[in-house]
């Protein structure tokens, strides 16, 4: 399980220092989140800390996308 940050993310800072795993960085554009050490705060809090500090609704979503890859196996996550 990941969560995912969508190009609505205005770069505000908020979400990286907040997270427990170290698994937000600077992407290209904007944050990213990294899907192998984000495990969405579980056990930690009751909701993810970066989708709490956000101030963009649905910017910090759950990721499906590496999900559906995980399943099929043939593509390569980076």
């Amino acid at each position: 399980m990941s969560l995912l940050i969508t190009d609505s993310c205005i770069n505000c800072d908020m979400c990286e220092p907040v997270c427990p795993n170290n698994a937000i960085s600077m992407g290209e554009d904007f944050y990213q989140i990294n899907s192998n050490l984000c495990n969405e705060c579980v056990e930690l809090y009751d909701k993810p800390m970066c989708q709490s500090v956000c101030p963009i609704k649905n910017t910090i979503i759950r990721d499906t996308i590496i999900k559906d890859i995980n399943n099929k196996k043939h593509y390569k996550l980076i």
